[in-house]
């Protein structure tokens, strides 16, 4: 057990951020200590105090409570509290006792900490080494970030999840069929970005009767917190804080269409805010057709452009046609569908793509006609091997890929039926 006398300068390991602090009582079982960086006196069991004795040595460098800088000569420790033969910036030599100490001297680096004896039990270091390992291997675990949820999550959920999840910036449409859980798989996607520090500003656009539904789905299952935005959110954020633009002001936003398509400077505004994730439900409910394209879309459109990553959480392709699913594509990727007739062509080699996909992955060999198919998509495949059933699974998956991302919608779609 430490040996505590009234004057003595020790250090609360705990919170090093308070200063030396003085001895100023010693009882038989505690002792009391004072910080007068905060004007607190705390008491400590002698047995179990976070307390750690400070005793500079010859050459630190130190001030006194006037805050003079001073440079420690030699140390008497023969009597306590300790005093320091210390010199002056004018050369001069004096005697410091160490009750005189400037109270603001903190020890937060690891080599002052060191050098002071602030040593603590192997206990506690094996105790941070272990919390770091098992930090570092959370963090590489392939399914980081997905494994928080507060459900029971179905195989088709968290192969989505973690599909889409693993990407940089992802831009995906979930148009899985209704009651198949859109709302978690996008919950999942978002936690892990979050999570693995992929993103860190989220905006979540649904309609105004979802909105309070997504806030409290995004807390109770994924310990999310968005803030909910309104008109009347925005103008107290302008007139309380700093922020001259509100979006600025929080990093996880949910809000309504509603909000910009009444009030056009708030629309400038999340414009000007970046935005690392974009989250759009009920996207189906976007008009646009060749002829005429609804302001709500035109919205979505220019966020979606700025914005780095993207989810639109839709119905799925079949129920509001073919010009309705090219509308939302296009908003994943305006280079790529830019053109509606050259879409519908495109799609109609679908079927054909798949079917392709699907012998080769069976190791059954194509017919001429097939052949023929796949030749016209693509030159570079080696027809031959392709033709006899000799592709290894590299290879079958190769083609696959390959097939999937120049023809068709890529991996931007994702659909579940039941």
């Amino acid at each position: 057990m430490s040996q505590f006398v009234t004057g003595q300068r020790w250090i609360n390991d705990a919170q090093l951020m308070m200063g030396l602090g003085t001895v100023v009582s010693v009882a038989h079982r505690t002792v009391s200590i004072l910080f007068q960086s905060t004007g607190e006196t705390r008491a400590y069991a002698k047995e179990s105090a976070p307390l750690t004795r400070i005793i500079f040595k010859p050459g630190d460098e130190i001030k006194d409570h006037k805050k003079r800088t001073l440079t420690i000569k030699a140390v008497d420790q023969a009597r306590q509290p300790v005093v320091y033969h210390v010199i002056t910036e004018q050369g001069t030599t004096e005697l410091l006792e160490e009750c005189n100490l400037d109270t603001a001297i903190q020890l937060n680096k690891p080599l002052e900490r060191l050098l002071s004896g602030q040593i603590d039990d192997l206990k506690w270091y094996e105790l941070r080494s272990r919390t770091w390992l098992n930090l570092l291997k959370n963090h590489n675990s392939g399914i980081a970030g997905l494994t928080g949820a507060r459900t029971s999550l179905i195989p088709h959920q968290l192969f989505i999840a973690n599909e889409v999840a693993s990407r940089y910036a992802p831009r995906v449409l979930l148009a899985d069929e209704v009651g198949l859980g859109k709302t978690i798989e996008a919950g999942l996607i978002i936690h892990q970005q979050l999570s693995t520090g992929r993103a860190r500003r989220v905006l979540i656009i649904v309609p105004e009767a979802l909105i309070h539904q997504w806030l409290v789905e995004m807390l109770r299952r994924f310990n999310l917190f968005f803030s909910i935005f309104d008109e009347q959110r925005c103008l107290a954020i302008i007139e309380s804080t700093d922020f001259s633009n509100p979006f600025n002001a929080e990093q996880q936003i949910i809000c309504s269409l509603d909000l910009f398509t009444d009030n056009p400077q708030r629309f400038e505004q999340v414009i000007h805010a970046e935005w690392d994730l974009l989250i759009v439900d009920e996207a189906h409910h976007l008009g646009w057709s060749t002829e005429q394209v609804s302001e709500e879309y035109e919205l979505v459109s220019q966020l979606a452009n700025i914005s780095k990553g993207l989810l639109l959480l839709t119905a799925t392709p079949e129920q509001f046609g073919k010009e309705s699913h090219f509308a939302r594509l296009r908003l994943l990727d305006a280079d790529k569908f830019n053109d509606y007739d050259r879409f519908i062509q495109q799609e109609n080699q679908y079927q054909i793509i798949a079917d392709l996909i699907e012998q080769i992955n069976a190791d059954q060999p194509l017919s001429d006609n097939m052949l023929s198919q796949l030749r016209a998509l693509e030159s570079n495949i080696d027809v031959e091997q392709v033709k006899h059933a000799t592709l290894s699974a590299q290879q079958k998956n190769e083609i696959t890929h390959h097939l999937l991302d120049c023809h068709g919608t890529g991996r931007v779609l994702f659909r579940n039926t039941r």
